[in-house]
């Protein structure tokens, strides 16, 4: 029951991540890496034997965020603005 419980705040943390990402909110990047990094490690513990696969689609996953994340347009959105002015990506 904790595990759920811990899964499911976790998860309610990454949508405000997500949302953070989408208004383009300078304290959304280090969370998002973060998350990132850590599937970057599930993907390793998932390496050999018939989990391989898994281990390929998140290492890819993962990967493909992380450059989008360090994208020149991206850091340039994400970066602190002392202005306050907010850059909505969409």
């Amino acid at each position: 029951m904790t595990t759920t419980l811990f899964l499911l705040a976790y998860g309610a943390g990454l949508v405000l991540v997500a949302r953070g990402l989408s208004r383009a909110s300078t304290w959304s990047r280090g969370p998002a890496v973060f998350t990132q990094l850590i599937q970057l490690l599930m993907a390793y513990s998932f390496w050999g034997g018939s989990t391989r696969a898994v281990s390929v689609v998140l290492a890819v996953a993962a990967a493909a965020v992380l450059v989008a994340i360090f994208q020149k347009a991206s850091t340039a959105a994400l970066r602190d603005d002392p202005g306050g002015s907010d850059h909505p990506v969409l």
